[in-house]
């Protein structure tokens, strides 16, 4: 059974915030986890169809897109929010608080979610654009599979679009700020493997094995550098040791040890100085202690670069919107954090931007905190940037 109750109001008023924030609220006391988003899904289904969209459903997983053509342009625009939750406990004392232990809406898809069925509603209610709108809803962005499982399953064969945007709340910058950046924007995200075989023996006997830990230990000194020697200045990058393995007991050297590695850039080129560096150090270290390495990379996500021309247009179609010095063309700091939206600007052109989320102690609060809350006015701030890029797009 569906966690959400059927709405019967079938005609909202389009320009009604009020009802949008409930709806976002109704989501995020439902949370649901990566590409299981059958619930959320069908909410949004059940709205676009109420106001006038074609909607396509069980894309990539549970993914859907709601279609409206309007007069006879050929250009075709494509906005994505994203729809699943963290699996985690809240600890929020508002009555909208998750009512599902060990999951909660802690980036704030519920809110982005929200905004979009907000646009969605005000756009179909003046139908003040020449063209086809795809609205896109994705589920697991968190585990950074849900973009690459749509496009995989059709998306832009099925849903021409000639670009592709899409937004995040930002905690921590005053409601009413908004960022377009161009260039890179959001950084990659990598998975490394390395496992080193030795040979194990008694702790007391140590010339009769071959020790991985030892190669373990220098090979950790080793990556911890690259950052520091082997990378120019401007190019950023985070290196981080996860996790390490080795060993049961502490008389016995072990025939293994492991370790898995984060690595995260802003552009391809410096991920693959990162990738050869970490190959010269496996093979330097396999002979130079002994053992055998493997060595194993996996791309969970590309970096995400947004195209110049359409951010150089967004931001220019916002500006109105935004007081003067409230629309920025960088981030005040670079984020490191890593987006899926970024397989969708690998197909095609397009723009990822920040709104404000606000200060304080929900609001201003990082993102994947147990205490985050989306800030509810942001429905309106979002909703209006979309309408106003729709309709300044699509002429």
């Amino acid at each position: 059974m569906s966690h959400f109750e059927k709405n019967q109001n079938l005609h909202p008023v389009a320009e009604d915030m009020d009802t949008f924030i409930k709806i976002r609220r109704q989501i995020h006391a439902a949370p649901e986890l990566g590409g299981e988003t059958p619930d959320t899904a069908a909410l949004v289904a059940e709205k676009l169809e109420q106001w006038g969209y074609e909607v396509h459903r069980n894309i990539g997983g549970h993914g859907l897109v709601g279609v409206l053509k309007v007069g006879d342009g050929l250009r075709c625009l494509g906005l994505r929010a994203d729809m699943d939750a963290l699996p985690m406990s809240e600890k929020n004392p508002f009555a909208h608080a998750s009512k599902i232990p060990g999951r909660m809406h802690a980036c704030g898809h519920d809110g982005h979610t929200a905004i979009l069925l907000a646009a969605a509603a005000r756009l179909a209610a003046s139908r003040n654009f020449n063209g086809t709108l795809n609205l896109i809803f994705q589920p697991d962005e968190e585990g950074l599979a849900g973009a690459k499982a749509m496009i995989d399953d059709g998306l832009f064969e099925r849903f021409p679009c000639d670009a592709v945007f899409a937004l995040h709340n930002m905690p921590g910058m005053p409601v009413g700020t908004c960022v377009v950046q161009s260039g890179p924007t959001m950084a990659s995200s990598q998975r490394v493997s390395i496992r080193i075989t030795g040979k194990g023996g008694h702790g007391a006997m140590p010339e009769l094995a071959v020790d991985p830990i030892s190669a373990l230990n220098s090979l950790i000194s080793g990556i911890q550098t690259i950052k520091s020697r082997n990378l120019a200045v401007e190019d950023y990058a985070v290196i981080s040791i996860g996790m390490i393995q080795a060993g049961t007991v502490y008389n016995i050297i072990p025939d293994e040890a492991s370790m898995l590695i984060s690595v995260r850039t802003d552009t391809f080129e410096t991920q693959q100085k990162i990738n050869r560096r970490i190959e010269e150090l496996v093979q330097g270290h396999a002979l130079s202690f002994g053992v055998e390495i493997d060595l194993d990379f996996t791309q969970l996500a590309p970096a995400l670069v947004n195209s110049e021309h359409e951010s150089d247009l967004l931001r220019e179609s916002l500006r109105p919107l935004f007081k003067e010095g409230d629309l920025l063309a960088r981030m005040p700091k670079k984020v490191m954090g890593t987006e899926d939206f970024a397989y969708m600007l690998q197909a095609r052109p397009g723009c990822y931007f920040m709104l404000g989320n606000g200060t304080g102690e929900f609001h201003g609060c990082s993102v994947h905190n147990p205490h985050y809350d989306f800030n509810d006015e942001l429905v309106k701030v979002g909703s209006d940037c979309w309408v106003k890029w729709v309709e300044d797009y699509l002429v």
